[in-house]
């Protein structure tokens, strides 16, 4: 590091870490699987996509933004520090642009102050802050906006400015920001990526887990990761309703080698134009947001980030709309799809969270295999303990399907089913284990989505999503 880059970063370091105690520390589990805190304790990772943090909120809204996420037990907030919405040149919401004459290797304090405070008051609400230094087109300018500013040099310079600021804060960093790596250019591109992961490692002390946010429908494995700072896969199965092509893609990082935990970190948003075309598909609702979570988390993700197209963007009146928001950020913190998140958090934590693992094979096909295990938006997925002590299905629709009981190992199954909507769970009897049983969800044809449980009744688990687990 330069000894004028030097100069910015030590006089800051004293009072980034006067802070309240940051939420624990994060860590990959010993079967690489999911991620845990220093203790060991599992951690799930309920995301919210919040691009425009730092660079469109003032303090009083980014301290409602917060508080509200906080409430709907969301655990990470993704922001970006250098913004896509011409970050570089309008200014945050005192004033203030993030470099001085776009040179890395000069943050404007003043801006950067405005990111401590939201950082700091996110790790008090108890939530990490999913930290992307930049939006990706600031080293790549292949969709047309910028100015392209960083080379692998003063990507490391930046990198280890910013590790040693957030040292000991609560974050995740988040390499990339959803741009392609230009064919042409993707050697040096990957070579600026590599050297910030470096810069931040070596101002963090290796403090805080690191990913890499792609582009629609591809994931961080596709360019990183046999690569030693990728700690977990990060896909962007993108902004379709569909599971084929798309969401089934998360099973596939999940079974690539040398193992690495896997999430979604950008799926379909609440009310955004569905595969960008709102005049032939009209924009998602809740249902829509749903269906990834759980096609996501049964399909081997850690976590799931949900995002709504007004909030990532931060849009009120006044400010340039990006494809169509339906309504302002301050009112869409409050639609059902962010609220719903959370009971999958709490089904998962109702039984146990590190042997969890992906299995399809208890769905047993119908006749007709695309009405079970089905495709398109009416996929059915499923899950289990790899004990088997219980297993999850997940039925996007009101259609009977057949389950294999022998996946559980006690002699007698009882049964459950788990409303996505609201969290609460009903109990449906008792069975013995072997064999096969059909169940039909409660509202038979209805495009309503359920989950059944199944737990070995010798366990006397809580009703799903009840409590979390001791």
């Amino acid at each position: 590091m330069t000894s004028r880059s030097l100069a910015f970063v030590l006089p800051l370091v004293t009072a980034v870490t006067a802070l309240t105690a940051p939420p624990p520390r994060l860590k990959v589990s010993e079967n690489h699987r999911f991620l845990v805190t220093a203790s060991g304790q599992p951690f799930f990772w309920q995301g919210d996509t919040a691009w425009e943090l730092f660079h469109r909120l003032n303090r009083e809204e980014a301290d409602l933004y917060l508080k509200n996420r906080a409430q709907l037990r969301f655990t990470v907030v993704q922001a970006v520090a250098l913004a896509e919405l011409e970050g570089l040149n309008t200014p945050n919401a005192y004033g203030h642009t993030p470099l001085l004459e776009h040179d890395p290797t000069r943050p404007n304090e003043a801006y950067f102050q405005h990111v401590d405070w939201i950082v700091q008051r996110a790790n008090a609400l108890g939530l990490y802050v999913g930290f992307l230094p930049t939006w990706g087109d600031k080293w790549n300018q292949a969709w047309g906006a910028g100015p392209e500013i960083f080379t692998p040099q003063n990507a490391e310079v930046y990198g280890e400015w910013l590790g040693q600021r957030y040292r000991d804060a609560g974050l995740i960093w988040i390499l990339g920001g959803d741009r392609p790596l230009d064919q042409a250019r993707a050697d040096g591109q990957r070579a600026i990526t590599r050297a910030l992961a470096r810069g931040l490692r070596r101002g963090d002390g290796g403090a805080h887990l690191m990913t890499w946010h792609p582009t629609g429908g591809s994931g961080s494995s596709q360019h990183f990761h046999a690569d030693d700072w990728l700690d977990f896969n990060m896909r962007q199965n993108g902004h379709t309703a569909e599971f084929t092509g798309r969401y089934d893609q998360t099973r596939v990082d999940y079974d690539r080698t040398p193992v690495k935990p896997v999430l979604d970190g950008e799926p379909l948003y609440e009310d955004h134009p569905v595969s960008f075309d709102a005049k032939k598909f009209g924009h998602s609702l809740a249902s829509d947001v749903r269906r990834p979570l759980y096609w996501n988390l049964f399909g081997g993700a850690f976590g799931h980030t949900y995002g709504h197209h007004s909030v990532w963007q931060m849009w009120s009146p006044g400010k340039n709309p990006i494809n169509q928001p339906l309504l302002p950020w301050t009112e869409a913190i409050n639609q059902p799809g962010a609220a719903q998140m959370q009971h999958a958090r709490a089904l998962l934590e109702s039984r146990p969270f590190l042997s969890r693992i992906p299995d399809d094979s208890i769905l047993v096909p119908d006749r007709v295999p695309t009405s079970v295990p089905g495709t398109g938006r009416y996929h059915f997925a499923a899950t289990r303990d790899a004990a088997g002590t219980y297993a999850f299905v997940y039925a996007p629709a009101g259609r009977s399907f057949k389950v294999r009981l022998n996946v559980i190992q006690g002699s007698r199954v009882k049964a459950w089913w788990f409303n996505p909507r609201d969290g609460k769970a009903s109990a449906i009897g008792t069975f013995a284990s072997p064999g096969e049983r059909e169940f039909t969800p409660p509202n038979p044809g209805e495009l309503l989505d359920w989950v059944l449980v199944l737990d070995d009744a010798a366990k006397r688990y809580p009703a799903p999503g009840s409590r979390k687990l001791d």
